[in-house]
Formats: C-alpha cells, structure tokens, sequence
C-alpha cells in the first residue's frame, strides 16, 4: 500500500460534506454551519447560501443551477442562477432517515442517500430531471458516496456494510443488477466517495480516529493500494480538483459520536498530491 502526505488547505469550518469541484471551484457543505462554501485556489472562503437545516449532499444541472440535499426535511433545493431557491424534490415519503448524499449525473438524474434505519437497510431514492422522486431497489446499509464510471455503473459507499457496491443505470435512471464492487475490512465505513481515471475509487473512512483513520483508495475486487493518513480527526469525503484534476481535497472533521450528536465538530480542509487524477465523468 502506498502512503501519501497531505496538507492544510483550508480551516475555520464545522462539520465539511460533500465537497465537489465545479466551475473552477472548490464546493462543499457545512452542515453544522447551516452553508455550502465555495473556495478559490488559495483556500479563501465564500458563502454560496445559507441553508436553514442542514445542507448535505451537492450536485450540478446542465443549466448552471446547483442541486443541495436538505437533511432533516429530506428535500433536494435547486439555486438558480440568479441565486434564488427552491424546493427542487420531496422524498421524506421515500427516505428512512435524513437525506445525506448525492450524485447528480451529467444527464440530469440524481441520486439521494439516507441514513436508514437503526441497524437496518434503506434505499437510494431517484431524481428524475423533473423533479419527480421515486425510491430504487437495492436493501442498503447506510447508502453514503455516490459516482458513476465511465462505463454508465453507479457505485454506492454503503458506510455500515462495510463495501461499495455497484448498480447497472437503466435509461430511465433506475437501478438493476446489484452487486458487490469491493468487500472491504470491518474497520473501514467509507462515506463519501470519488473516482479516479485510473478507475479507482478513493473513500474517506467515517467515524475513524485512529490509526485507520485516512483516506483509501480500492480498485475493483476490493484491495486497497492508497492511504492518506489523517490524525486526529474524522476522514469524510474527497474530490478530485485543481486545474488538472490532480489534487484530492478531503474534508476532515475534529468530532466523535456524542460530539456530533451535539453538532459539536471542527472541520477543515486537507489536500494531497496522489498521483492519480479525478475521472471527468464526475466532474461538473
């Protein structure tokens, strides 16, 4: 396994989900701190919006407009270009917890997680390009990260079972052929996820503090061949960015169970050189 370094890129945050590179920028929601920040290449902060519960997962319509999770009404807001929101989809029906993260493909459809029940499944729920939700098949354990290969198969970090598994997307955005894409070890939840174009898949270890705590890279069949070590902190979600999609930004949060439970967190901004760039199929 080979081991990188990472530095600070960027601090002064709460609790950092879903980060993004979009339109030249660093993307990420604060849920703790009720905003999605962008961020320039220097690290410097903006406020996108504000979000009255907490914002979660991001995505991006081929019109510019930007799709935000949020969490607690399990809705998905569109902001539109000229900065005004609205509720986009309604999946509380459909979700069995919070609304968490999701991936919205360069066609239009999106896909949402949900915490789930305690100790049970749940399953992804489907955006179609107008608005209109359904729940997908496929029993999941925490759904969490979501990608697409270049191939057209949506991945899905499922954090309390333990592996990534894998859906073919029928054209109308539903999923069929579930499968395992890689059984990792009882100590790794991954949560949120990225694609490398070497095919790999990078995956930020949830609720880790210690020596496992890091961020992995898996391939296919589920050996690890990466870590970047991160001390002292919750190791969350990653995206591929910079110019040449060749840094990894991951987002870590100084927190624990019952500290998160309180919306206690620190959270930052780590980056890294891995030698590996982002795929362009999830880039917006």
């Amino acid at each position: 396994m080979i081991l990188h370094t990472s530095r600070l890129f960027s601090a002064g945050f709460q609790f950092l989900e879903s980060p993004r590179w979009y339109d030249g920028k660093l993307w990420v929601s604060d849920f703790f701190g009720h905003r999605v920040v962008t961020l320039d290449s220097s690290g410097t902060p903006s406020t996108f919006i504000d979000v009255d519960d907490e914002p979660s997962g991001l995505g991006f319509l081929a019109d510019g407009s930007v799709l935000v999770v949020s969490k607690h009404d399990a809705t998905v807001l569109r902001v539109g270009s000229d900065g005004a929101i609205e509720k986009y989809a309604d999946f509380s029906e459909l979700a069995d917890g919070p609304g968490n993260d999701m991936f919205v493909a360069s066609n239009g459809h999106a896909y949402v997680g949900n915490y789930g029940p305690q100790g049970g499944t749940t399953n992804l729920v489907h955006v179609a390009p107008d608005g209109s939700a359904s729940r997908l098949a496929g029993d999941l354990s925490f759904p969490n990260g979501i990608v697409q290969t270049p191939d057209g198969t949506l991945l899905v970090a499922e954090t309390l079972g333990h592996r990534i598994t894998a859906f073919d997307i029928a054209e109308d955005g539903s999923l069929a052929n579930a499968r395992v894409w890689a059984q990792l070890d009882d100590s790794l939840h991954p949560d949120g996820i990225e694609l490398d174009s070497d095919g790999g898949v990078w995956f930020g270890n949830a609720i880790a503090l210690g020596e496992d705590s890091g961020f992995y890279r898996v391939i296919e069949g589920g050996e690890i061949t990466d870590k970047v070590a991160i001390a002292g902190a919750w190791a969350v979600a990653c995206t591929f960015g910079g110019p040449d999609l060749a840094t990894l930004y991951m987002t870590c949060n100084v927190t624990d169970l019952e500290q998160f439970e309180l919306k206690h967190s620190s959270g930052y901004i780590a980056e890294a050189a891995v030698g590996r760039r982002g795929s362009l199929s999830n880039e917006g």
